[in-house]
């Protein structure tokens, strides 16, 4: 489930998991970012997943929040037609020192 500012939630029959937005000093334009959130959710799991488990799901909403994170840094999608692989995965081991999103017994 999106949350806006406050991030995502995921429920599982093994659980809950919620994971915070990335925080940002300055946000633009918060328009579409559910949109580019649910763009990286679903492209991760639709090509680098693998098997779909509570791992993959966590996985997925990190690159969510990364894509939303970005989106947000300016009006439109300029920001988000700029991006590279390097930022997105820059980001998202930032977004991992911030906060554990491995899934129990991984």
């Amino acid at each position: 489930a999106k949350q806006g500012e406050y991030g995502a939630a995921l429920f599982t029959p093994g659980g809950f998991f919620a994971l915070p937005g990335f925080p940002l000093e300055d946000v633009r334009d918060p328009t579409g970012a559910g949109d580019s959130f649910a763009g990286g959710f679903l492209g991760y799991l639709d090509g680098e997943a693998g098997d779909i488990d509570a791992g993959a799901l966590r996985t997925a909403m990190g690159y969510g929040t990364v894509l939303a994170s970005f989106n947000v840094e300016e009006f439109g999608t300029e920001r988000v037609g700029r991006l590279t692989r390097d930022e997105i995965e820059s980001r998202l081991v930032a977004l991992r020192s911030m906060t554990d999103f491995t899934a129990p017994g991984a």
